[in-house]
């Protein structure tokens, strides 16, 4: 790959991917434009499209990098509770440092609707732990993200107190509620 002459050293699409998640994180998804990404990366927007075919790719690009940050709760044996515990703090936590990512995501569900993606797999194989039968897998699962993204959307709606303590108690009540549903309820059809 041929070096900018403006920056000198050659761009990857891993410096263009940080750059603009960067970008995001800071001004939100309206900030980002691939002129205003080149600006930032000291590069001819033209340079872009060597990298990323447009707009619209960079934003899947976009996805991918953010959904590879988050951190999985391993399969290291320890109960399922601790395990989902875990999972749903690791996407609360992922949801606040990508806010802006996070709210576009959920109004673009279509660049994300690949199940296969790491955050699924690791929820289904939860469940499966958890006892959910292989056809409930989906609904429930559904069910578990809508309830933690609603929980979440109305954080960042300003439904909640503004107290980060009072916060996170909220949110502990939360898991604690979907344990115990997953623990005594029914999971058949």
């Amino acid at each position: 790959m041929a070096a900018s002459a403006r920056r000198g050293t050659p761009l990857t699409l891993q410096e263009i991917s940080a750059t603009a998640v960067r970008m995001v994180d800071e001004g939100g998804v309206e900030a980002l434009s691939m002129r205003k990404l080149a600006a930032e990366l000291d590069v001819n927007p033209m340079s872009l499209y060597h990298h990323v075919e447009s707009k619209d790719a960079l934003l899947e690009l976009l996805c991918d990098t953010v959904a590879d940050r988050m951190r999985m709760p391993p399969d290291d044996g320890s109960p399922w509770q601790e395990q989902l515990r875990a999972l749903a703090v690791a996407y609360y936590q992922h949801a606040q440092d990508h806010r802006a990512m996070w709210g576009y995501i959920h109004e673009h569900p279509e660049l994300v609707a690949d199940r296969r993606q790491v955050v699924w797999q690791t929820l289904y194989r939860i469940m499966r732990l958890a006892g959910v039968p292989e056809p409930e897998l989906r609904r429930t699962s559904d069910v578990l993200h809508a309830f933690v993204s609603g929980f979440i959307y109305a954080e960042v709606q300003g439904h909640f107190s503004d107290d980060p303590e009072e916060i996170a108690r909220m949110f502990d009540t939360a898991i604690d509620v979907i344990i115990h549903g997953l623990q005594g309820g029914s999971r058949t059809g």
